[in-house]
């Protein structure tokens, strides 16, 4: 047991999927970033020795005030004395343990703080290849339940254990200037009240996570129910659903009652075990009275002292399996710290052409990716694009088109041959600068959770309100942004879920505009828009790309007609190049994807409608 209040350890942290370690080597990384922080680490360390000192002082006053006060020939006028004593040691105790509280706590949050800064700066400079094997969802999951844990190490369970060892320490060296008999018969002891506990403490621990886990599993079952609801009713799958469930809770309740029937048992061992142990320290101080070997402060404050001490080791044991847990969520951090990007600048990045052309080329180049190194994503590829041409790239799907984008932004770097932008190899370049002579627009936009502001200056974020109602009008997207409820500062929700599909297309050609780039990249930008929004998200693109060079993936061949060159890609390779008219003509892969897709003169005929 211990007399000081440990406010951080009020709380419970989310179940993560860290699992503890096997030793405590990670937290070197915790204590690296600790020991930035030397002022606020020494003064909770100074708060951390006070406390745990004026803790085992208290028994020390109530043994000067039993003896000295309320023993034969007792100075009554001293009991106030040793009362103020006492007071000002409680006094001593609240204040040390808010400044530890204070000090431990603003460590803790200090350092999952740089701990989460740093890793997410070094996830933005990884490259995609890294996040086709690492699920974004464990990586949030080590970023939020991790970090948790690495707070509660730094805050509260580093606090813990140092204070636990102190009063240990300081508890056993008191017991043995109180009585050494009575010492020596107590450290036997403690490890036979000790040990049960901890026993059935590790075994409720574990079935705690179970049953967190299947009170987990009862709310992702009901999210999925009622998400799904349409579905169930429409199927007629209540009574299922409900029996599915009721097994959920069934299984759930069975593992809490486990729980609660285990702590039972602890609960009658420990008060068994506590307070046997506190009877029989009594009886044998009680005769030392009798028999005048010992005081009765003494053996008051060797009561006091012995629960400290028996509490301060009890507690030890709980926080090494906290430490073992926090090494495994600091060392699952220290991967995604330690994880070096694939693409990187070089030591001396040569400068593009100023002012820039647009021109990008594509030299033999053969590439594979990281993940699927027995399917060739490009053979032998040769291509060149010259300034201010619009080149649209056409295939079956697995052709290579994306792979295209991919490689000209350099998220990649191809295996074999060399990728040229102004004449200047790309690996000879900052991918930064890179990326500012391009602007992309996807096949399905990305928004942010962020203003409609906030999304069209993500082009260009130095731009003011007049240059993004400027690209707002040139993309077709003025009127609609103008009605939004805020104007630019509407929050368009998750995704841009406020917006229709071609709304949000609008807005990302708007950002394309802002970006002022002389490289635009076109994926499929109007594949999943109505007729009406395709219309207007054409319009905004044919103004997008005058005077750009442009590289267009389509497969709806009717937007790409009059490209400059028509480029057909089949597995990885280049099988035809032309216009629309040389290549219909030509009877191979373009002409036969285009007799599926619209009859020419329909086709015409509809145009001219326009």
């Amino acid at each position: 047991m211990s007399s000081e209040p440990d406010p951080a350890s009020s709380g419970e942290l989310p179940e993560t999927a860290a699992k503890p370690s096997r030793n405590l080597g990670p937290l070197r990384m915790v204590w690296r970033e600790t020991a930035k922080y030397p002022r606020q680490a020494l003064f909770a360390g100074l708060a951390l020795l006070i406390t745990a000192t004026a803790t085992i002082a208290i028994p020390a006053g109530f043994r000067l005030i039993i003896d000295r006060g309320f023993g034969p020939g007792g100075d009554v006028a001293a009991i106030g004395r040793w009362f103020r004593y006492l007071l000002g040691l409680v006094c001593v105790l609240g204040i040390g343990t808010a400044l530890r509280f204070y000090y431990v706590s603003w460590l803790g949050e200090r350092v999952v703080a740089d701990i989460r800064l740093k890793v997410q700066e070094n996830l933005l400079r990884l490259s995609p290849s890294f996040f086709e094997e690492n699920s974004p969802s464990e990586i949030a999951s080590r970023m939020t339940a991790d970090t948790a844990l690495i707070e509660q190490v730094v805050g509260t369970t580093a606090s813990m254990a140092l204070r636990n060892t102190i009063m240990g320490v300081l508890g056993v060296a008191y017991l043995f200037i109180l009585a050494p008999k009575l010492a020596a018969g107590l450290l036997v002891g403690i490890p036979v009240v000790v040990l049960p506990i901890v026993i059935f403490g590790r075994r409720v621990r574990t079935i705690s996570r179970s049953s967190q886990d299947r009170v987990a599993d009862i709310g992702t079952m009901v999210a999925e129910t009622l998400g799904g609801m349409r579905i169930v009713q429409a199927f007629n799958q209540e009574n299922r659903e409900l029996e599915r469930f009721s097994g959920a809770v069934e299984n759930s309740f069975d593992t809490a009652r486990s729980r609660f029937r285990l702590r039972a048992i602890m609960t009658a061992l420990t008060i068994v075990a506590i307070f046997g142990s506190i009877v029989l320290l009594v009886w044998e101080g009680a005769l030392g009275v009798a028999h005048g070997t010992i005081t009765g402060g003494t053996i008051f404050a060797f009561i006091i002292t012995a629960g400290l001490v028996a509490g301060a080791f009890g507690a030890l044991t709980e926080v090494y399996g906290d430490l073992l847990r926090g090494a495994g969520a600091a060392g699952r951090l220290a991967e995604l710290l330690n994880e070096k990007p694939a693409i990187a600048p070089p030591a001396r990045p040569l400068d593009l052409p100023v002012p820039p052309r647009g021109k990008l080329g594509f030299e033999q180049v053969s590439f594979r990716y990281p993940t699927r190194l027995e399917t060739p994503a490009l053979i032998d590829f040769s291509l060149t694009v010259e300034p201010g041409e619009t080149v649209a790239i056409v295939g079956p799907s697995g052709a290579g088109k994306s792979t295209l984008f991919q490689l000209a932004e350099r998220f990649y770097d191809p295996q074999a041959g060399t990728i040229k932008m102004d004449g200047v190899p790309l690996t000879a370049v900052d991918p930064a600068e890179i990326r500012r002579r391009m602007a992309l627009v996807p096949q399905e936009a990305t928004l942010f959770a962020a203003s409609a502001r906030d999304n069209l200056r993500y082009g260009n974020w130095l731009a003011d309100d007049e240059a993004i109602w400027e690209a707002a009008r040139a993309a077709n997207a003025e009127t609609f942004l103008r009605d939004l409820p805020e104007g630019l500062d509407t929050f368009l929700g998750e995704g841009g879920a406020r917006l229709s599909g071609g709304q949000r297309q609008r807005v990302a050609i708007a950002r394309a505009v802002l970006r002022q780039a002389p490289i635009l990249l076109l994926d499929e930008a109007t594949s999943a828009l109505d007729a009406e929004s395709e219309r207007l998200v054409q319009d905004a693109l044919d103004r997008l790309m005058a005077d750009r060079t442009t590289l267009v993936i389509a497969h709806r061949l009717a937007t790409i007609r009059q490209a400059d060159r028509i480029v057909v890609m089949d597995k990885g390779r280049i099988v035809e190049t032309g216009t629309h008219e040389t290549l219909t003509g030509a009877g191979g892969l373009y002409a036969r994807l285009a007799a599926l897709q619209f009859d020419d003169k329909a086709f015409a005929t509809a145009q001219e409608g326009k």
